[in-house]
């Protein structure tokens, strides 16, 4: 029983730990671009893509432009980042 336990637990923690890398990759990508190429807004933060500064995984809402990113993402998980525009600087 114990066993099963710890194996489930790690599990768990394999899983949920993945999801918060996941949403720190499309972050660099978003910032950097693949392979320095492509970048779409290097100052971006959290807040570029949702309401909230910091964004609880439970209450996580989504504005304009991470409504767009959800769309761009394929049913493999990987988004189409020419669906996504590229920020302006402002001067």
């Amino acid at each position: 029983m114990k066993k099963t336990t710890t194996a489930v637990a790690a599990i768990a923690a394999l899983v949920l730990g993945s999801s918060a890398f996941a949403t720190m990759d499309i972050m660099k990508v978003y910032k950097g671009g693949v392979d320095g190429k492509g970048a779409k807004d290097p100052k971006a933060t959290c807040n570029s893509c949702h309401k909230e500064k910091m964004p609880k995984k439970e209450t996580a809402a989504l504005n304009d432009l991470g409504d767009k990113v959800k769309a761009a993402k394929g049913k493999d998980g990987k988004i189409d980042w020419s669906k996504i525009p590229v920020v302006e600087e402002k001067k």
